[in-house]
């Protein structure tokens, strides 16, 4: 681990130990790491540096709007290579909100959710993305049983 220094004026030290304090760090370096996590992946996001990603899309739409529930579901299955999973929640008697964990290529995953969010009737998108690095694709020894073959998997670490 590096160690590096900085100094703040008095003021931005009181402001950053409130924030420190309301979001539960136990000290400031590690909200200094947030910090700049949070900032390197936003460089890495505008400069097309990441190649894939892990993703979650929110989004708030009304299920009575017209077939708008069948063309999520047609848009999500089209893409179902990106598709991880999906948390469907009810609002109130006409909205629902929807998470869909998605993973794949940047590219990709970000057409997939611009295209949603820009179908009619769906309100409040938002789109998270971490960049990832991909592992080889290997198999851990596990066989379950009756079954003839290995877990073979890739791993999605998130890129520093």
């Amino acid at each position: 681990m590096e160690r590096f220094t900085i100094s703040l004026d008095a003021e931005l030290a009181k402001e950053f130990d409130a924030l420190i304090a309301e979001r539960g760090y136990s000290n400031r370096s590690e909200a200094v790491r947030d910090l700049l996590r949070a900032q390197l992946e936003q460089w890495r996001q505008t400069h097309d540096e990441a190649a894939h990603c892990v993703a979650n899309l929110s989004y708030v739409y009304n299920h009575h709007e017209r077939e708008l529930a069948e063309r999520l579901m047609a848009i999500q299955h089209n893409h179902h290579d990106l598709m991880v999973s999906t948390l469907h929640a009810h609002l109130d008697h006409e909205n629902c909100i929807e998470s869909a964990i998605l993973r794949g290529p940047t590219v990709a995953v970000r057409r997939f959710a611009e295209a949603l969010m820009a179908e009619r009737g769906v309100r409040h998108g938002k789109l998270n993305l971490v960049a990832v690095d991909i592992g080889q694709r290997h198999a851990h020894g596990y066989k379950p049983r009756g079954h003839g073959h290995s877990n073979h998997h890739v791993h999605f670490k998130p890129a520093r």
